[in-house]
């Protein structure tokens, strides 16, 4: 028998008390939660239900599932709502069978979702498609839990029939549906909800946070290393407790060590929020609403909990997972493991010609150009002279405006061509096989043969992210789909750190995450402009241009 107990301060959420007690713990499940009287010895600790993350992909870590556990615990992180999107789009099914086996390896509470939206246009070239059909296998299974994002916010809007099926998937076995929907408001934000969709994450200010809390939809503040809506949205957690939750959607690895919904929860009481307020969007409503099952602090439930210095700053001293301890003093006890390999890579290394832009391929006097805004995963657009030299468009680094390419990693086929402005590299190239939602590999530069030298690194290690300058080259590889490494998680922060200070020192760019960044700049789903691999794409008519 597996008894111990803990005496603290006992957070009891549920209730809106905080007091002096007990918990005991039996075979991994609280047995009991004891009131003490309180003395002189009363311990400054506070024991509370641990955090939930309510929807990321944890590919974006660039590290498996096992090994984002082995950082996430330390910052009382005890549960994700993880969206497999990603890695479905490059290894269908066989990617969220590797997603959830891998995470059954370590002592943590993944809750994997059905990707909704693979590919998520027919405007990409993705290595997979899940049909309705394959999307309601899915979800007949117990260890998945909801429908990921629907995307296609259009499909949903005029009832496309294999949109309408996978949702009708979802409400069959009473799974929830998560939402997508940038900047849609009034009628047709109704129109998406009372399709049966239960959340958004997508919101960029408060009064689109509004309307859709109006029409009943929850509400997901998110805080990840690109997208980052706190400020904008925290304000609602004072007036709608019950409908408001935490995320990061997306989060690189340097930033996890660093925290996680910790974070959130010290800035949320910064700002004069309520304490309980707090913890029920970090703790209790994802827990709730996606039917988790993780301990919420009662009797009886899971010993999923966490003991952390004050409700200040959310200094965790310990995390618990069904009563083991995984994290202690900002050290995860969750041990590395070998992982298998999944993969999906055929294209052959490019040379720089592959990436020349001739004037003739551009129909008017002016170039469309995406504007990329640091912090956003919306973009703007521009139309701008563009810098030609021998009859060809180049990169004009003195205005910031940089071409920029996607190359289809699944075939050989033409690399698509752009530019982008606000990336601030003086010289040398970036690129990734994390390119959402297909991950073909992207890359901007100020000259096609760092271009052409950042995409075959790429290409000879079937994915990672690269950067090159005029005298070094560096890679941090990804074999895993091209979006994630098997190896130690805290040896991939650091291996990110080093590569991401050499873009922003060595090739100077000016953006916070520049990676992430670049990442979201194929990301179709989100306005205005993007780049796919078939080329520059509208998001507000959503078509390609000129084609």
């Amino acid at each position: 028998m597996n008894l111990f107990t803990l005496t603290g301060n006992i957070v009891d959420i549920f209730n809106k008390e905080i007091y002096y007690g007990e918990v005991v713990v039996e075979n991994g499940k609280i047995k009991e939660l004891r009131r003490l009287a309180t003395d002189d010895r009363r311990p400054v600790n506070f024991i509370l239900p641990g955090f939930t993350d309510a929807h990321v992909h944890i590919e974006s870590s660039m590290l498996v599932p096992s090994e984002f556990a082995k950082l996430a615990v330390v910052h009382g992180t005890v549960s994700t709502i993880s969206d497999p999107h990603e890695i479905a789009n490059v290894c269908g099914i066989d990617g969220v069978k590797f997603m959830i086996e891998n995470g059954k390896t370590v002592p943590f509470k993944f809750n994997f979702g059905a990707p909704s939206c693979v590919p998520a246009t027919i405007f990409e070239t993705a290595g997979a498609t899940l049909n309705a059909t394959e999307v309601d296998e899915l979800l007949q299974q117990d260890d998945i839990k909801y429908l990921s994002e629907m995307m296609n916010f259009p499909g949903v809007l005029f009832n496309d029939a294999e949109v309408m099926k996978k949702i009708a998937s979802a409400k069959k076995y009473n799974k929830p549906v998560d939402g997508h929907a940038p900047g849609l408001r009034g009628e047709q934000a109704k129109k998406y909800i009372d399709a049966g969709i239960s959340t958004d994450h997508e919101c960029f200010t408060k009064e689109e946070a509004l309307d859709k809390l109006k029409y009943g939809m929850k509400i997901l503040i998110r805080e990840g290393s690109a997208a980052k809506n706190f400020e904008a949205l925290i304000d609602l957690l004072n007036d709608y407790p019950n409908e408001i939750m935490f995320c990061s959607d997306d989060k690189h690895p340097d930033s996890l060590v660093e925290g996680h919904i910790n974070q959130l929860c010290a800035r949320a009481i910064a700002k004069g929020i309520d304490i309980f307020k707090v913890l029920q969007a970090a703790c209790i409503n994802p827990t709730l609403h996606y039917k988790t099952g993780v301990g919420l602090l009662r009797e009886n439930d899971a010993a999923d909990f966490i003991v952390a210095e004050d409700l200040i700053n959310f200094t965790i001293k310990q995390t618990y997972i069904n009563g083991e301890l995984v994290a202690e003093n900002g050290k995860s006890n969750i041990k590395s493991l070998p992982s298998a390999i999944i993969n999906q890579f055929d294209c052959d290394e490019k040379v720089i010609a592959d990436f020349s832009f001739p004037i003739s391929d551009l129909s008017s006097k002016l170039l469309p150009v995406i504007e990329a805004l640091d912090g956003q995963l919306i973009t703007n657009k521009l139309n701008i002279s563009p810098k030609i030299i021998n009859k060809e468009i180049v990169s004009d680094a003195g205005n910031d405006v940089l071409k920029m390419v996607v190359v289809n990693r699944y075939k050989n086929a033409v690399v698509a061509q752009s530019f982008v402005k606000n990336f601030g590299l003086k010289l040398g190239a970036i690129a990734s096989s994390v390119a959402h939602d297909s991950h073909n590999i992207i890359a901007v530069g100020v000259d096609d043969e760092s271009i052409c030298k950042a995409v075959n690194l790429i290409i000879k290690e079937k994915g990672g992210v690269s950067a090159v300058s005029n005298t070094k080259e560096n890679i941090l590889a990804l074999p895993v789909a091209g979006l994630m490494s098997n190896e130690d998680g805290y040896a991939i922060a650091k291996k990110y750190t080093t590569i991401d200070k050499m873009v922003k020192e060595e090739l100077r760019s000016t953006l916070a995450s520049p990676f992430m960044t670049l990442s979201f700049m194929a990301l179709l789903v989100i306005p205005h402009l993007k780049l796919s691999d078939l080329g520059l794409f509208d998001g507000d008519r959503f078509k390609l241009i000129n084609k």
